[in-house]
């Protein structure tokens, strides 16, 4: 599968995929400048995707399916302990509720100035 494949297939950047073959995720084979993308890295895309879905940091990830080979475990969720679910679970809510309070102090601002446009 060449790189303009793998970018349409999980609908990332062909920036996307040089980024994360240089931090080491995916090693497609290369040929010059061309770059063949096997099964394996197809697995470990759909496993980076699954990470950053769940809030992982490319760090994270890279730890959690750097060592083992990609086929052995496909998902990335039967690679987690315990303890990283529970710290990944308190770091969501952590930023969901940051989220909230940023949208809740943007719509306050909303509607002082909705109320100053309409005086």
């Amino acid at each position: 599968m060449t790189i303009s494949q793998m970018s349409r297939l999980f609908g990332v950047s062909l920036r996307t995929l040089r980024f994360y073959e240089d931090r080491g995720l995916i090693k497609p084979r290369r040929e010059g400048n061309a770059r063949f993308y096997r099964g394996a890295d197809r697995v470990r895309m759909e496993m980076i995707l699954k990470g950053k879905k769940l809030g992982f940091t490319l760090t994270e990830i890279q730890d959690l399916i750097g060592g083992k080979g990609a086929t052995e475990t496909p998902d990335l969720e039967d690679q987690l302990n315990a303890q990283q679910i529970v710290t990944q679970i308190g770091h969501l809510e952590r930023q969901r509720g940051e989220i909230d309070s940023a949208i809740e102090r943007l719509r306050a601002t909303q509607s002082r100035l909705a109320q100053g446009a309409a005086a």
